[in-house]
């Protein structure tokens, strides 16, 4: 792990092991770079490993508020390495389907800890997100694009089904019936269709793109962490409990945050008439 100064401020880079991703943390944000703009940032076995511990370490962290994750070059994440068979080679007798399905599964989880995260999660489109590059893209809790970017599902083009969580999150976001659309109908969506479906929340200018998603990624790593952790889970509620429920699990959440630093921090600083200044987690 190494501190630098960049042109965005502070930066504390921490070492992957491999120059497939790039992981830093610039001013309380930590950044998830795939850096394999020859392949499109496509999907290479070893990228998920340090993806997946980058998002558990930023979520235990009280020094990082939000997680971006973005690409290098003209794409987000052209999916799985196709062309290349996956950027691996086996020796030895082929897996059975149980173990590819179980080895698929494991490197699936990246979805899954973006998903789960209590602190808030972006994808910066950049580019072109496909197949499980999609996947991981709607896996994060908010997405922005610029204007040159597309959301393309992909699979069905190849014969394949989906993964990555890329079906239930289409269809958690959307319902079963458009997901299935999309899915099948191996949908190609530019930013401003995305935006309107719902699935890209911010489209900037292409010149704008790294300024605008700093610029959001600052206003949640700076904001009330135990809140946004709970604001999270509120929200992640609306597809397990009942109104009633949610009711009273929401009620426990606000009697929480009444006792705490930050929302002492958030009264004075409204009585004071200035920005509040909230701690770590």
């Amino acid at each position: 792990m190494t501190d630098e100064t960049t042109s965005s401020g502070r930066t504390r880079v921490i070492d992957t092991g491999t120059d497939t991703v790039r992981v830093e943390v610039v001013d309380r944000v930590g950044v998830i770079t795939l850096t394999r703009p020859g392949r499109r940032n496509a999907l290479h076995p070893a990228m998920y490993t340090p993806m997946i511990e980058a998002v558990e370490t930023f979520a235990d962290d009280p020094d990082v508020g939000c997680v971006v994750v973005t690409g290098e070059g003209s794409a987000f994440c052209a999916g799985g390495d196709v062309a290349g068979g996956g950027g691996s080679r086996r020796e030895g007798p082929r897996p059975s389907a149980a173990e590819q399905a179980a080895a698929l599964t494991a490197r699936s989880r990246i979805s899954v800890v973006l998903r789960d995260a209590p602190i808030v999660s972006i994808a910066a489109l950049n580019g072109a997100a496909v197949g499980a590059g999609l996947s991981i893209a709607l896996a994060c809790d908010l997405r922005i694009a610029t204007a040159s970017a597309s959301l393309v599902t992909g699979w069905a083009r190849l014969g394949f089904s989906g993964d990555f969580g890329g079906p239930w999150l289409l269809a958690d976001l959307l319902g079963r019936g458009r997901a299935l659309d999309l899915i099948a109908g191996n949908a190609r969506l530019d930013a401003a269709e995305a935006a309107s479906m719902g699935l890209v929340h911010r489209v900037v200018p292409d010149d704008e793109f790294e300024a605008a998603w700093r610029s959001w990624a600052h206003t949640f790593a700076h904001g009330p962490q135990p809140a946004i952790a709970l604001i999270k889970q509120n929200v992640a509620n609306t597809g397990r409990l009942g109104l009633a429920e949610a009711v009273a699990v929401e009620a426990a959440n606000m009697i929480e945050c009444a006792a705490s630093a930050d929302h002492r921090e958030g009264v004075r600083a409204w009585m004071e008439k200035r920005s509040p200044r909230f701690g770590a987690r």
